[in-house]
């Protein structure tokens, strides 16, 4: 089998390089390879799925005819085993070769499962994928008590979720509070607040050190030596960069594969983005793992304009966060507390609000917004361009904020002109090739 373009992934990367190389390139074979059975989903729905408020229908990411409208091969359920980068071949599953010209690594992440003792039992989960959403709600019938092992984005959203079916939830976090890596203190503690009136314990500053029960769960036992009782127990501790396929090879691999701004990789005609590939973040000025659907996305946009020849750079994602657990809406984006004496914070509480700006040099670096976060859309913004905010810093976080706080220069280009594309911009022509 031949194709110009191969993308290994189905997910949002994936799905938006194939759509900026359709984009310019309305006849070039394009296949994508996931071993999942799935058409494009969105990971995010997948909580939505398991609440039972969406079918699989319903968390589609694209319609189910988007491959042959687009004349692409979709290799659906089966995997990449092995890399020829010389050569230009991938080794799949059943032993089939597929010979490319062009290499995209989407292969997101797999979930981080901790060494605790009885993690083999039934009724042990992970919760990363649709056929884990789909596994777990398959076993809820008789489950009355579950526990969540993790407390960030992942395992609130799973707890959410459970809550909707019915079963109670416990909380089981590392760390000293939930969502540590994304919240400051005072907006976890709101997030803590609100599980605890929903029902759900959180227990922090602990690890399960072993899953009790014969072949099924019946508790776990935390490393103090309680032991909480359950049914089922859901591990969200969160992903790490799935990089195998690249092992061994000259492609550069820190923490995930290491991408220049147009998400090429060190090898030619190999690029990467999505969770498994580590690139610019605008406001670290390095490149980090940002392993969130919108910037997978945009970064599939970027890698597959390149890979058709239209040359556009990157421009930088970074951590950013829109939430609604058990009514409370969230947004975050950046730093969530100041890491330095050089970076100051504003911040303003009441109302059922919290608001929280972090500013370096003049210019924003973090945002927390909890309650009413209708206008934290215009704060990222000035974040993500840059936009010296000396002088008006204080408004930002004021119960009343909005684009008549800004500037002139600010506010009216954005009341007339629609922006550009995130995070994209024209580079030098590439090469076609």
């Amino acid at each position: 089998m031949k194709t110009r373009y191969l993308i290994i992934g189905n997910s949002a990367g994936g799905i938006g390089a194939a759509e900026a190389i359709r984009e310019v390139d309305a006849w070039g074979p394009i296949t994508i390879c996931s071993d999942e059975p799935f058409p494009a989903y969105s990971r995010p729905l997948i909580s939505k799925y398991l609440a039972g408020e969406r079918t699989v229908e319903g968390v589609l990411f694209r319609p189910a005819g988007f491959y042959e409208q687009n004349d692409i091969r979709a290799l659906l359920g089966r995997s990449v085993v092995a890399l020829g980068l010389d050569t230009h071949r991938a080794e799949l599953d059943d032993g089939e070769g597929i010979e490319w010209e062009r290499l995209l690594l989407a292969t997101g992440g797999v979930p981080i499962v901790p060494r605790m003792e009885g993690r083999e039992k039934r009724g042990v989960f992970t919760f990363m994928s649709l056929g884990d959403a789909q596994a777990v709600s398959a076993f809820l019938e008789g489950v009355r008590r579950a526990v969540v092992i993790g407390g960030g984005l992942i395992g609130v959203s799973a707890a959410e979720a459970l809550v909707k079916r019915g079963v109670e939830v416990a909380i089981v976090e590392m760390k000293e509070r939930v969502l540590n890596t994304v919240l400051d203190e005072r907006a976890s503690a709101l997030v803590a607040e609100a599980l605890g009136s929903a029902g759900v314990r959180v227990v922090a500053g602990r690890i399960v050190s072993r899953v009790a029960g014969g072949e099924s769960v019946e508790a776990v036992e935390l490393d103090s030596g309680e032991v909480i009782p359950c049914d089922m127990v859901v591990v969200a501790i969160g992903v790490l960069p799935r990089t195998g396929l690249v092992a061994g090879t000259d492609i550069e691999v820190d923490r995930g594969i290491v991408v220049d701004r147009q998400m090429a990789t060190s090898h030619p005609n190999v690029y990467a983005c999505g969770d498994c590939a580590q690139a610019y973040d605008f406001v670290h000025g390095t490149n980090r793992l940002t392993p969130l659907w919108p910037t997978a996305y945009i970064g599939g946009r970027t890698a597959g304009y390149n890979m058709a020849g239209v040359g556009v750079e990157y421009c930088g994602g970074t951590a950013m966060n829109s939430l609604s657990y058990f009514g409370l809406d969230i947004t975050s984006a950046g730093l969530a507390s100041a890491p330095d004496d050089g970076c100051r914070e504003l911040c303003t509480e009441g109302w059922g609000c919290y608001r929280k700006v972090l500013v370096r040099d003049g210019r924003l670096v973090g945002m927390v917004f909890v309650g009413d976060i209708e206008r934290s859309g215009i704060v990222l913004s000035l974040m993500r361009e840059g936009i010296a905010v000396d002088g008006f810093e204080e408004a930002l976080v004021a119960p009343d904020f909005g684009l008549a706080h800004l500037p002139r220069q600010l506010w009216q280009p954005r009341l007339t002109v629609p922006p550009r594309g995130p995070f994209v911009r024209a580079a030098l022509p590439a090469q076609a090739g």
